[in-house]
This record gives C-alpha cells, sequence and structure tokens, in this order.
C-alpha cells in the first residue's frame, strides 16, 4: 500500500510539471503574454469552459497567437514526446535491450525516404488536412514495417535478433537512398536536412487530432498487453512457459508501436533518443512493471519534449533550431553512460 503511495505521488508530480511546462511553453514568445493569461486563453478555447473565462482585456492577435499557433505546437509536442517514449519502454521489453528505441525497425529511415521524395519530386497529395510531406513520411513508416514484416518472418514467429537485424539492414538501405537523392538535388537539401532534424513549426489542429486518436489507439492496446510484456521482458522461454503466446503477442505491439511512431514521425520529422532517454528515467522512478512504466513514459515523454521544443523557439529567436539537436545534446550523453555501465 505504502509504495502505491509513492507511486501515485510521483505520477501527480509528472502530471503537474506537465501542466506548469505547457503554461510556461504558451506564454514564452516573442509577443508579451503572461502565464497566467496564456492559461486564460487556453481555457476558453474548450468548449463547456471557455464560456465561464474572462478574456475580454486580451486583444484578438493574442488570442490567435495562443490558439491557433501556440496551443497546437505545445500539444503536438507533448503527444509526440508521450507516443515515442512510450514506443521505447515497448520495445526495450519485447526485445529485452535496453538501447532499443522508437525507430530501431527503420520507421523514422521509411519516414524520412518518404518525406524526402515528396519534398525533391514536388508530389501533392493531402489527406484528412494533412499535407504532402506528412503523407509521404507516413506511407513510408508503414511500408517499411511491412518490408520488416516480410523479411523478417515476424509471421512464422521469428526471433527478434532477425527482425533486429532486419530493420538495421532495411534502415541502412534507405539512408544511403536518401543521401544519394539529396546529393542529387542540391537546392533542396537544406528543407530535406531540416525535416529529418524533427520540428513543430507547422503544428495545427488537425495534426494534433490525429496524432491524439492514432495515439489512444495504440497506447489503449500496448496497455491492455502490458501484463503480458512484463512476463515477455523477463525472456521468451520464461513467459511461454506462463502460457503467453510471445510470438502473436510481439507481432502485436510491434505493428501497433511502429504505427504510431510512424504517426508521430510523419507531423514532427525524425526526433531522436526521447524514447530512450525517458523510459529508463521513468523505470528508476517506477520500478519494472510495465502497468506503471507506459503512464509514467507518456507524461515524462511529453513533458521532455515539450521543453525541448520551447527551448528549439526561443534560444535563437527570431530563429529556430531543430528540436532534434536538442534531443540529441541531452540523449547523446546519457547512451554514453548506459553504454559503459553495461561494459563496466
Amino acid at each position: 500500500m505504502e509504495k502505491k503511495k509513492t507511486y501515485l505521488y510521483i505520477y501527480v508530480c509528472m502530471a503537474a510539471l506537465l501542466f506548469v511546462g505547457a503554461a510556461i511553453s504558451l506564454s514564452v514568445g516573442s509577443a508579451e503574454i503572461g502565464i497566467i493569461g496564456s492559461i486564460k486563453l487556453a481555457l476558453s478555447g474548450i468548449p463547456g469552459i471557455g464560456q465561464f473565462v474572462d478574456i475580454s482585456a486580451y486583444s484578438t492577435m493574442q488570442r490567435y497567437i495562443i490558439l491557433q499557433v501556440r496551443l497546437p505546437r505545445v500539444l503536438l509536442a507533448a503527444l509526440v514526446g508521450a507516443g515515442l517514449s512510450a514506443a521505447g519502454g515497448v520495445f526495450q521489453g519485447i526485445f529485452q535491450n535496453p538501447l532499443a528505441d522508437p525507430h530501431i525497425l527503420g520507421v523514422s529511415s521509411g519516414a524520412a525516404l518518404g518525406a524526402t521524395i515528396a519534398i525533391l519530386f514536388g508530389v501533392q497529395v493531402s489527406v484528412l488536412g494533412i499535407g504532402t510531406i506528412g503523407v509521404c513520411a507516413f506511407i513510408g513508416a508503414i511500408l517499411t514495417i511491412m518490408l520488416v514484416y516480410l523479411i523478417g518472418g515476424m509471421k512464422k514467429g521469428a526471433k527478434t535478433i532477425g527482425i533486429l537485424l532486419t530493420g538495421t539492414a532495411i534502415s541502412t538501405l534507405f539512408s544511403a537512398v536518401m543521401s544519394l537523392l539529396m546529393s542529387l538535388n542540391h537546392d533542396k537539401i537544406e528543407q530535406v536536412y531540416l525535416w529529418t532534424m524533427g520540428s513543430f513549426s507547422s503544428a495545427v489542429w488537425v495534426k494534433v487530432c490525429y496524432v491524439a486518436i492514432c495515439e489512444m489507439i495504440c497506447l489503449c492496446v500496448c496497455i491492455v498487453l502490458s501484463k503480458d510484456l512484463n512476463l515477455m521482458a523477463m525472456g521468451e522461454e520464461t513467459a511461454q512457459s506462463l502460457g503467453i503466446e510471445t510470438a502473436r503477442i510481439r507481432r502485436i505491439l510491434i505493428l501497433v508501436v511502429s504505427v504510431m511512431v510512424a504517426a508521430c514521425v510523419s507531423v514532427s520529422g525524425v526526433i531522436g533518443f526521447v524514447g530512450l532517454v525517458i523510459p529508463h528515467i521513468v523505470r528508476f522512478l517506477l520500478g519494472d512493471d510495465y502497468r506503471r512504466i507506459l503512464p509514467g513514459a507518456i507524461l515524462g515523454g511529453g513533458f521532455f519534449l515539450m521543453i525541448c521544443d520551447t527551448l528549439a523557439r526561443t534560444v535563437t529567436a527570431p530563429g529556430e533550431l531543430p528540436v532534434g539537436v536538442l534531443t540529441a545534446i541531452v540523449g547523446a550523453p546519457y547512451l554514453i553512460l548506459l553504454i559503459k555501465k553495461k561494459l563496466a
């Protein structure tokens, strides 16, 4: 009972951090809008609540900045961070590898190649308000998973090492193809490069809703299977001896999590290290039970990427840094420490 209270306290603290971080992120920018004002304006956009919030003191421009520019961006960063973090935690459990991350099966390379093709060849397509680059990135990511699925023999219950090697090989191949395309189109290299480093500058409400729906469905499946994931993390033989169909559970989780990662990458570009760093921090705070890790990873990942994005758009204002640069600055040293600890 005492441990449950401790875990609840940690969740409350993480949720509070997420809320405070969101309030600060909304108030930071070129337009002078305080934290209280930002919260009021954000609440005014919620149906059923907005009518009770007095925003008469704020101009139309201030309302637009909060409701149409900053709020969608803050929410999208939090959603993507939550999705990538939870995905990293699940993959670390499936593959029993502390260095596994959301892009381990080549999802990011497939998305990057799809986006590169859209940028370089001027592909014109739009689905449910999602632009050309996002649609092509999502298609590229999904096709990559299908390729890994076919080559890696996931239908036949292949060992995880085969799936990992297949993902690594395809990721390397797609990265090489992308580099070749960029070398043949020098005039658009900068645009491709900026996309591959991640950004939320094009955040709109349609993208927020799209990612939120995808994540809600995928995370529900992951949480339902979290008990099975706990057993799989103990070892495949142990899980099978306890009646778990490891091949089927692994296949479901890989496909569901990959779709979630594809949705995230398609709206943000490639952002590394979120799914590597946050699950380990959450595991340190909440233990190894995935029924606790997943909710913690959602809160922690959302907070981390939201703060990184806020820094990315303010540190060099009026310019903007790729958010992937900041996550790498934090994540790379952590990865080195983790490797050093494992080799010690």
